[in-house]
């Protein structure tokens, strides 16, 4: 067992609590609680459980619904029961409800415990591990596969880039689980868009009016997008808040989906709305005052949070002109870089990767780019 994972026991008998301790103190990093309040403040303060072993009956707090909580707030943490009370119905809620990895009895030996604990931080290890490979790997390649996306459409995939942080940090705010999801929603949501024709992604950016097969064909992006990432095994999550990402919070989704895809959708919506109204010069306020005007369309929870985060956002600098080679990762364009010809290749707010310098460095050789270029440069909250 990797030294790191800590064992959380939780019992209302101090005497068990000790007795646990002398047991297995040479073997693994014991904590205890005597009550479910504590365990929950214990594992809120600090880090590195990877089992928590929790009384059935106690006061105030049953060890059924500790571990219900433990799930929803620490989801990797692997959950055992260990009790005196040997029921049938009781170990099948706790299983059911809890999510309980084992069911063990007292008097229970050491030997059967040790072994629990093991195959508890193995779980929690195979778990873990597995959020890593999904955080460090898919992400960042789909990170990169969105920035070259944005070099044939920057207008489209700009949108993920801006709004993956107000997402995220509204979602955690709301404990969203898994985080990891929303975030790649968020940077994936327009990429039904590559199926749109510049000109009227333009018009809906410009809010210029539209025919209504336009409007249709601008209403069907979501559905494309989740179409094409629910293809990628293990996103078929990710393509279904892709697909009701313009839903109104008030409309019903089909009965299928899931809650936390619904909560999670509508914070994508809010996103998408507010970056762009202040895309369009709106201020913080001003922007999330217009969302609330319309009453039914989005989330009050998440426009709340949307509003109280005001401060969390990157601060910029004063606008700077500047040329070419004077670009560094990093910077966000202050307004649309422009091809000679007049494509866009950076879209104003898009912040400046090295893929998309490759970018400008190519159109520079092949077409021009217009020069000078504004630009802000951003420094930390």
């Amino acid at each position: 067992m990797s030294n790191k994972e800590k064992i959380l026991f939780v019992d209302d008998d101090p005497l068990v609590l000790q007795g646990i301790v002398r047991q297995l103190r040479k073997s693994y990093p014991v904590e205890t609680a005597t009550s479910g309040a504590e365990a929950l403040e214990i594992l809120n303060r600090e880090n590195h459980f990877g089992v928590v072993v929790s009384d059935l009956r106690m006061p105030a707090m049953d060890g059924i619904t500790l571990l219900k909580h433990v799930r929803k707030k620490h989801p990797f943490i692997t959950r055992v029961i260990l009790t005196g009370n040997a029921d049938l119905s009781a170990a099948i809620e706790a299983v059911n409800s809890g999510q309980v990895f084992r069911f063990l009895t007292k008097p229970c030996s050491t030997n059967a415990l040790a072994t629990t604990l093991a195959l508890g931080v193995r779980q929690y290890q195979l778990l873990t591990g597995e959020q890593e490979l999904l955080d460090r790997t898919l992400k960042g390649s789909i990170a990169l596969l969105t920035e070259l996306l944005s070099m044939a459409n920057a207008r489209a995939f700009s949108r993920g880039h801006r709004i993956r942080n107000i997402v995220t940090e509204i979602a955690r705010k709301m404990e969203v689980r898994p985080l990891w999801r929303i975030e790649v929603a968020a940077l994936l949501s327009q990429i039904g868009c590559m199926a749109i024709p510049a000109d009227i992604l333009k018009k809906v950016a410009l809010e210029s009016p539209m025919s209504e097969s336009e409007k249709k064909m601008f209403a069907n992006h979501p559905e494309i997008g989740a179409r094409l990432v629910g293809r990628i095994p293990r996103l078929e999550g990710v393509a279904a808040i892709i697909r009701a990402q313009l839903q109104p919070f008030d409309d019903d989704l089909p009965v299928a989906v899931p809650d936390e895809t619904r909560q999670a959708a509508s914070i994508l919506k809010a996103a998408l709305d507010y970056d762009h109204l202040t895309s369009k010069g709106s201020a913080h306020q001003e922007a999330v005052s217009t969302l609330y005007g319309h009453t039914g369309v989005y989330n009050p929870d998440v426009l709340e949070q949307l509003r109280c985060i005001r401060l969390r956002l990157p601060r910029q600098k004063a606008v700077a002109t500047v040329l070419f080679d004077e670009l560094v990762p990093g910077m966000v364009a202050a307004e649309d870089i422009l091809a000679r010809n007049g494509t866009t290749i950076i879209e104003k707010g898009q912040e400046i990767t090295w893929p998309a310098l490759q970018g400008l460095q190519n159109f520079i050789t092949h077409i021009g780019i217009r020069e000078p270029i504004k630009v802000w440069e951003q420094e930390p909250a």
